[in-house]
């Protein structure tokens, strides 16, 4: 829980290879220059090609209005919501519908990660855009404004072999409503409604390699047809809808595994990295250390997020908890430290020491609270912020072993001694809960090394720092037999203390007493 201290005080400053899926060729490059994480520019109106009212004259150009017309019945609304606070905004996405804080029938003048009403209080979640299926139930308590009716095809049940051509009538539309510039022109015979289809990577900068940005959600859409695809551990995406123009592409970094990655305005769970406007057959992107800096610290941290989680389970081997479900994860630039205060699992929130620290802003974090934050300052490669996301992923599965109890007694451990040791980071290890803290940093330690070796075949750095307590003792037990899950098998609620520790290790383990005991009492 490196720092956390620094984290509560300082939240005012940083508020200011292989082979994949079976898909079409690879297509473009996003140039990754032009990203921008700062406020949507919105630009005029534009006339939506998918409102009941086009689709049934480009229906009418293309099939003509004489006997045997077609009256099309709306399949969708275009609808957006205004959720007062967290527990209204979760209710909605649980209904499973796709939020965006931006209107998508307007033109984007300047690229961004987010919008902002600018008729709503800043410390408010602005308005929520989603498309509906036309016999959606509303919740009669959340605020919401119906913008438009509309008609997707493929929501049609009717028409999967009416022998429309619907492909055509979509272009149709886009041309009668003025947005032709953004349809692909129709060159060759495969031309033609296209599903979007890529690769996501991120290069490694200690081992020169790129890897897939594993687990994040692909999110597309031109107007208020939509698209979305999970990447693959490769990092491959296949969107299953057909698009017939330009569409915008975003990455949005809410994990399959069950994390998100959010910091935008405070007030949005998952954090979004605009790509742009694309072809409808897909972009992809590959991300470096020279990229925008939130974009590669956002996939470095999705990566070592979802190796964490897979290698929690070690099947024959054993298992580590996984993180509580929901993890939330902020990612902090002008911070150097990092932190596994769990607050939105419970953890410490009301409690005074808090709210000495954080003072106004308490009502702030509130809105949606945080479980891990990761400071990044200083930390420019991949391998720096790897390990420290790895080493408080640690510590959340410490969390979900040992409770809230055992957690806030952590936590106040480790506030209190800021203050009485002059700013030590974890103190001097005197203190009622000291022995709390020792026991989650040699876990948290120990396993970062154990994840940075198995990818990097060499230690750690941070097995070099030096404190009043060491993981080196869980490093000299695991080298000589035991592995990562006997060691989180003794580290439950009743193990407060490096005596309890080690005592606990002899009583599962007998056959490594005599190693148990060299380990402790050599370190």
């Amino acid at each position: 829980m490196k720092r956390i201290v620094h984290y509560l005080m300082l939240m005012s400053l940083c508020a200011c290879g292989q082979k994949g899926p079976d898909v079409p060729g690879i297509t473009s490059m996003v140039d990754l220059e032009g990203i921008s994480h700062e406020m949507i520019e919105l630009g005029s109106k534009l006339d939506d090609p998918y409102t009941l009212e086009n689709m049934q004259a480009a229906y009418d150009a293309v099939y003509g209005t004489k006997a045997g017309r077609r009256e099309l019945t709306p399949t969708d609304i275009y609808v957006r919501f205004l959720p007062k606070g967290e527990e209204q905004y979760d209710r909605l996405k649980s209904l499973g519908i796709e939020l965006m804080d931006h209107p998508v029938d307007y033109q984007i003048v300047t690229e961004g990660d987010y919008y902002m009403d600018p008729t709503l209080p800043e410390d408010q979640i602005t308005w929520q855009y989603a498309v509906v299926s036309h016999s959606f139930s509303f919740p009669a308590d959340i605020e919401y404004e119906i913008l438009d009716e509309c008609y997707i095809a493929a929501h049609d049940a009717s028409t999967k072999s009416d022998g429309v051509d619907w492909a055509a009538v979509e272009r149709r539309s886009y041309e009668l409503t003025g947005n032709a510039w953004m349809l692909a022109p129709l060159t060759k015979a495969e031309d033609g409604p296209q599903k979007p289809h890529g690769r996501i990577t991120v290069v490694d900068d200690k081992t020169g390699e790129p890897e897939g940005v594993k687990g994040v959600m692909v999110n597309c859409n031109s107007f208020v047809k939509l698209g979305r695809a999970y990447t693959d551990e490769n990092g491959y995406y296949q969107i299953q809808n057909d698009f017939v123009g330009d569409i915008r592409y975003r990455l949005i970094f809410q994990n399959k595994k069950g994390f998100s990655i959010g910091f935008n305005l405070l007030l949005v769970p998952a954090s979004v990295s605009t790509l742009g406007q694309g072809p409808a057959e897909g972009v992809s992107a590959e991300i470096s250390v020279s990229s925008e800096r939130k974009l590669f610290a956002r996939a470095v941290v999705n990566n070592a997020g979802f190796d964490y989680f897979e290698q929690c389970d070690g099947g024959d081997k054993g298992f580590i908890s996984a993180p509580p479900s929901s993890l939330r994860i902020w990612i902090f630039q002008h911070l150097g430290c990092s932190s596994t205060a769990m607050l939105q699992h419970g953890a410490m929130v009301d409690h005074e020491l808090v709210t000495k620290y954080l003072g106004e802003y308490m009502s702030i974090l509130k809105n949606f609270l945080p479980d891990i934050t990761i400071g990044i300052n200083g930390a420019r490669g991949f391998a720096t912020i790897y390990a420290s996301a790895s080493h408080e992923f640690a510590h959340a599965s410490h969390f979900a072993k040992v409770g809230k109890p055992f957690w806030d007694k952590y936590i106040y451990y480790v506030l209190e001694s800021f203050v009485t040791s002059g700013g030590a980071t974890y103190g001097s290890g005197v203190g009622g809960y000291a022995g709390h803290c020792a026991v989650g940093e040699m876990w948290s330690y120990f396993l970062e090394n154990l994840i940075y070796m198995d990818r990097y075949g060499v230690p750690s750095p941070s097995m070099n720092v030096s404190y009043w307590f060491s993981p080196t003792p869980l490093r000299y037990i695991s080298e000589r037999g035991l592995t990562r899950y006997d060691i989180f098998a003794a580290i439950d609620g009743e193990v407060t203390s490096v005596a309890t520790l080690e005592s606990h290790l002899k009583t599962l383990y007998p056959d490594y007493v005599n190693v148990i005991e060299q380990a402790f009492a050599r370190y």
